[in-house]
């Protein structure tokens, strides 16, 4: 009797799980002759080009007088979805650039960027430039929130390598 009214009153519920995103990065190792660690701006769009949520924008954070925001204009397609409009940083969003390797991000529709993200088609969005270097562009097509878990991943060319979006309900 007592288990079952721990149960009608939630005592031993489950709690509700969320949703994740969970994103890998590759910076390649270049080799040329003067290497600048690129700029990269990770968001997802939605149907329209106004939809952004913007995940995370690597820049250098170091540089006196925020010198390092003036470069952010040549990740162009990031710059006129929704960089032009932010006010840097942005808590949560903006950092530091990171170095040759892969780099982990993992998200949650409990908090942060996903909380509120409506059910529907999307398009993560990963854009990099660098400096005496290159620009590229890489997006990965996805379904929110998953019904399944998922990973969906493609190669980049030049200033990126591998990334991967495992998606888990």
């Amino acid at each position: 009797m007592r288990t079952a009214l721990a149960l009608l009153c939630g005592l031993f519920a489950t709690p509700a799980l969320a949703a994740e995103m969970n994103l890998s990065i590759e910076i390649p190792r270049l080799n040329v002759a003067e290497y600048h660690r690129p700029y990269v701006a990770i968001w997802i769009e939605g149907a329209t080009p106004a939809e952004v949520t913007n995940l995370a924008v690597w820049y250098d954070t170091r540089m006196a007088n925020r010198e390092g925001e003036k470069w952010l204009k040549d990740m162009r397609q990031w710059w006129r979805r929704s960089g032009r409009s932010l006010e840097l940083p942005v808590d949560g969003v903006t950092g530091a650039t990171r170095p040759v390797g892969t780099h982990r991000l993992s998200f949650s529709d409990a908090s942060g960027p996903l909380a509120g993200l409506a059910p529907g088609d999307y398009t993560l969005v990963v854009e990099a430039a660098r400096e005496v270097g290159g620009r590229e562009l890489l997006r990965l097509p996805f379904a929110w929130p998953p019904k399944a878990p998922e990973t969906l991943a493609v190669q980049g060319e030049s200033e990126l390598g591998a990334i991967a979006l495992e998606l888990t309900p």
